[in-house]
Formats: structure tokens, sequence, C-alpha cells
């Protein structure tokens, strides 16, 4: 004697994959350090150029953060530990 398949109704998710979502470090506004300094700070890690580095350094300032890089967790989690070093304020969130 043989037995027929059960019939199994998958979930509605398994129907549309979800995007891999990128991961962001921001940088928070703070009230100790310098605007100089943080512009300092982005051009150091992160090799901006001077121009970039205060444009996000015044989007900390005026917005209250900046998204300041993007791309794999374990590379977004070492920018905010370097960031964490020079003393800024600094999360990863996945965008």
């Amino acid at each position: 004697m043989s037995v027929a398949p059960a019939e199994v109704d998958l979930p509605r998710s398994a129907d549309k994959p979800t995007p891999d979502k990128p991961w962001v470090t921001i940088v928070w506004n703070d009230p100790i350090n310098l605007m100089s300094y943080v512009t300092y700070v982005f051009q150091s890690v992160f090799g901006y150029p001077k121009k970039k580095a205060e444009k996000l350094m015044l989007d900390v300032h005026h917005k209250g953060k900046a998204v300041v890089a993007s791309g794999a967790r374990e590379a977004m989690e070492h920018n905010v530990e370097i960031l964490h070093g020079y003393g800024l304020w600094a999360t990863v969130h996945q965008d």
C-alpha cells in the first residue's frame, strides 16, 4: 500500500524574497567635539576630501546625525569601533 504525499502550504513570505538591505554607519551630534575635529576625523578615517567631510559634519551638527558610510555589517561595525576610538558617537543601522 502506498501513501500519497501530504500537501504543504508554504508561507506567503517565501514567495517574495526580501532584498538585502545595506548597513550604514551613523554619526550623531554630541555636545563635546568641535566641528573642526569631526571634519578631521572624517578625513582621517574615511579619506574624504575636506569639502565632503565638512558637509557630513554640518549634517551632524544641524540635522543631529549623518550617514558617513554604507556596506557590509562587519565593515560598518568596524567603522563604529574606530569612530568611538576618536570619541565620536556612532552606531550601525540596517537601512
